[in-house]
């Protein structure tokens, strides 16, 4: 398929199908295969250089392995003919992405917390963020739905798009592994500290351009979704964006957060860990409902600007290979 047409026919698949639960999604075999491929190469005891070098092997396997057999998918089915080939790559470009659901989610936990059903909330909260949710407040519930949404602007939307644009389909798959490896055993805890950072590290690199596009994403649409202020969108993105303890996600979480003037970041708990953060957009006040109902119209407005930047990108690549 003609990689300018399929990003546009990708997103407008997800927005319409989604991501169903009883859907047997090439993410959940990719964590599964983790898993396996953790269980053969761990073993008791190891030193931490054997535990570096397995984990590195599991990724670059993992990796490697998807964007293989999504590329022999996708050929061993345009040979038997154009249109199934081309459904095939529709497909499974598809499940690179998570739009509709992430917004579906998000909506989820917001409907709860108007109907004051902080206990729902919770629950709501915990299917899309790490962080412990037991103890949060609504405010804090509304912080963390933001940050998530901007976060997983990246993660699920502009990142797909962006290495779809560069390598197809099979490149988008990749980077799907990538992230699925990085939030499976890419942890900085002891148990992952050296397995894990190999995963950790390549996403990282994967996520390095794209989330800086997602963070662009939202300050272009905040001019678009009032009462959002493009202005201190950009403001907040360049002085707080490296404030967050990954080198990526306080990026579009620092846009948002200027955007829609909302104090993000700060402490969090992990497993009932207290995790220390500095705060993104500190002169702002702090989170509510319905500026977490605002982050999610700012994510479907930017996701459009991510299709676009994506078609722009494919363009690009596409002039240059013929030049």
């Amino acid at each position: 398929m003609n990689r300018s047409a399929l990003l546009p026919a990708v997103y407008l698949v997800d927005q319409i199908a989604g991501d169903p639960e009883w859907f047997p999604h090439p993410v959940r075999l990719i964590g599964l295969a983790i898993s396996k491929g953790e269980i053969v190469l761990r073993r008791p005891n190891q030193t931490d250089a054997s535990e570096l070098a397995s984990g590195t092997a599991l990724t670059l396997a993992i990796v490697g392995a998807t964007y293989w057999l999504t590329a022999e998918m996708i050929r061993q089915t345009s040979r038997r003919s154009s249109l199934l080939g081309d459904a095939t790559e529709l497909f499974l470009g598809w499940t690179c992405l998570a739009a509709r659901n992430l917004e579906e989610e998000a909506a989820a936990v917001l409907e709860a917390l108007e109907g004051d059903d902080l206990t729902l909330a919770r629950r709501q909260l915990a299917r899309i963020v790490g962080r412990d949710t037991g103890q949060l407040d609504a405010q804090e519930m509304s912080r963390a739905v933001i940050e998530t949404v901007a976060e997983s602007a990246s993660d699920g939307i502009l990142s797909p798009l962006f290495f779809m644009a560069l390598g197809g389909v099979p490149l988008a798959m990749a980077y799907k592994a990538a992230n699925t490896l990085d939030s499976m055993i890419g942890h900085a805890d002891t148990k992952y500290f050296y397995f894990g950072k190999a995963a950790a590290r390549l996403d990282d690199v994967a996520n390095f351009l794209p989330s800086r596009l997602t963070a662009l994403a939202i300050v272009t649409a905040s001019f678009f979704v009032s009462p959002s202020d493009p202005q201190a969108a950009w403001r907040t993105w360049r002085r707080d964006g490296t404030k967050h303890k990954s080198p990526n996600a306080g990026q579009p979480e620092s846009a948002m957060a200027g955007a829609l003037h909302v104090r993000l970041g700060g402490d969090n708990t992990y497993n009932g860990e207290l995790i220390p953060a500095q705060p993104m957009g500190a002169e702002f006040p702090s989170a509510v409902p319905a500026k977490a109902a605002q982050a999610i119209r700012v994510l479907s407005m930017a996701s459009l600007f991510g299709v676009a930047l994506g078609v722009l990108i494919t363009s690009l690549v596409q002039t240059r290979k013929r030049g």
